[in-house]
C-alpha cells in the first residue's frame, strides 16, 4: 500500500545544474536547490541533454521532444504555469506540470525530468514539496 507525502507546503527551487555521476557505468541527475537544501534527482541521458542544452542556450537544427512540446501549446495558445515535484515513493519521484489553457489550469502527471526540461523553456517555476526537501540523503 502506498502512502503518498504530503505536498502541503512547497518551496520553489532552481536548476543548479546537470551532472554525470560514474558508479560502473554513467548516470545523471539534476540537482534542484532551495536555500540550504538540495534534491539531486536521477534522469535519463536524453533527458540530461534536454535540460542542459537549455541551461546553456543551445538550440538544436531540430526540435527535439521538449521543444516540440513547448511548440505545440504555443501554437494552440496555452501556458505552463509552474511544474511541483510532490512525491517521493519507493525511490521514484513524482512530479505534475501545470498548463493554462483557455482559461483553466491542467494538471499534467510527468516524470520530473520532463517537467523541469519543459519548465526551462517557458520559464516557469518549479516546487519541490518541503515535505521531499526535508528528506535525508539517504532516502535518496
Amino acid at each position: 500500500d502506498r502512502e503518498p507525502l504530503s505536498a502541503s507546503e512547497l518551496s520553489e527551487v532552481r536548476v543548479e545544474g546537470v551532472f554525470a555521476a560514474e558508479n560502473g557505468q554513467i548516470s545523471y541527475f539534476v540537482l534542484l536547490s532551495s536555500q540550504a537544501r538540495k534534491l539531486p534527482i536521477m534522469i535519463g541521458a536524453f533527458e540530461s541533454q534536454a535540460i542542459q542544452q537549455m541551461l546553456e542556450g543551445i538550440q538544436p537544427d531540430r526540435p527535439m521532444t521538449h521543444d516540440l512540446i513547448r511548440n505545440i501549446l504555443i501554437r494552440i495558445d496555452a501556458d505552463v504555469d509552474r511544474v511541483v515535484i510532490d512525491d517521493f515513493w519507493n525511490s521514484v519521484y513524482y512530479a505534475k506540470v501545470y498548463i493554462l489553457a483557455d482559461g483553466e489550469e491542467h494538471e499534467i502527471d510527468a516524470r520530473p525530468s520532463d517537467a523541469v526540461a519543459i519548465a526551462i523553456r517557458f520559464g516557469a517555476p518549479i516546487y519541490v514539496a518541503d515535505s521531499i526537501l526535508d528528506l535525508p540523503v539517504e532516502d535518496f
